[in-house]
């Protein structure tokens, strides 16, 4: 009924215009008969007259002008509103909601940051790092970056980084009292900082060799999900951290840092952004897409 009505002011609004239910009918693109019918219509419901007809002339009564007073610059407001959303699937401009892991905001997002800003000044990203795995629209996100294994198949998933590997790294002074391990299970002997994935809880560190896989949930007197602190713990001898290669390279650089078990640790698919659909995409997300596409 509510859908009906606007229909009909909108009708009457053009009838009232034009002055004419032919010309109405013509800009409309209805018939004049289902034009007059719906302004008919509208009269009954509202109980008053609102145009008065002639066979050569329409015009608005006293109360058919007092409507149109009010709706017209209502219907300049909606029209104004449906322009400038529509103006937004062809301008990058408005605001981008992310979600993404702390480690994706700071390898991926982070460093393109002010090349995107100064291309796309009227583009505002809103960025929550969260390390679970979330639901885009249900967290009314417009899109996510995450590891490629994270993401659902049922999600669109554009490659934003190079495939990334795993460094196990410990500082020299705790390899003076501790064997560098040789195998994924020596690393139930060791201190080991643990990984806290969100939800998802703490994460058991996983490896590869050849055709053999091992999972490995490893002890230690430190869990957190700040990837900071856990590499300054790991230089600083509170035990050995599971890293991103790219993350700790000048740490293992300076000597701050050891690696070990590499032979473990092949190449893996990185981060991806993902969306849920292709249709109807904004100007704005496409040309983030863009920006970080690899």
């Amino acid at each position: 009924m509510v859908r009906d009505d606007l229909n009909a002011l909108s009708a009457f609004l053009t009838v009232a215009e034009e002055r004419s239910f032919t010309r109405a009918a013509k800009r409309l693109g209805v018939s004049p008969s289902a034009l007059s019918h719906a302004i008919r219509g509208l009269e009954e419901r509202v109980g008053v007259r609102l145009l008065a007809r002639t066979t050569r002339s329409v015009a608005p009564t006293d109360a058919g002008a007092e409507i149109i007073a009010h709706l017209q610059p209502a219907f300049v407001d909606i029209r104004g509103a449906l322009d400038q959303i529509s103006g937004l699937r062809d301008k990058p401009a408005g605001r981008v909601r992310l979600v993404m892991p702390r480690l994706a905001a700071t390898m991926v997002l982070s460093p393109r940051l002010g090349q995107f800003a100064r291309q796309y000044p009227d583009i505002v990203l809103d960025v929550t790092t969260d390390d679970s795995p979330l639901d885009l629209v249900a967290g009314r996100f417009d899109a996510g970056i995450h590891l490629g294994e994270f993401i659902a198949r049922d999600m669109v998933a554009v490659r934003v980084s190079r495939d990334h590997r795993a460094a196990i790294v410990g500082s020299a002074q705790y390899f003076e009292s501790h064997p560098k391990p040789q195998s994924p299970r020596d690393l139930l002997k060791h201190r080991c900082i643990n990984i806290r994935m969100g939800s998802a809880g703490v994460y058991r560190w996983e490896f590869d060799k050849g055709d053999q896989s091992l999972t490995v949930a490893v002890n230690g007197s430190l869990v957190t999900d700040e990837i900071e602190m856990t590499l300054r713990a790991a230089i600083d001898g509170v035990g050995l951290a599971f890293a991103i290669e790219e993350h700790v390279a000048p740490h293992l650089k300076s000597g701050a840092l050891v690696r070990v078990l590499e032979d473990w640790c092949p190449p893996f698919a990185g981060f991806f952004l993902y969306y849920p659909s292709r249709r109807q995409q904004p100007a704005a997300l496409s040309a983030l897409i863009k920006a970080l596409r690899v």
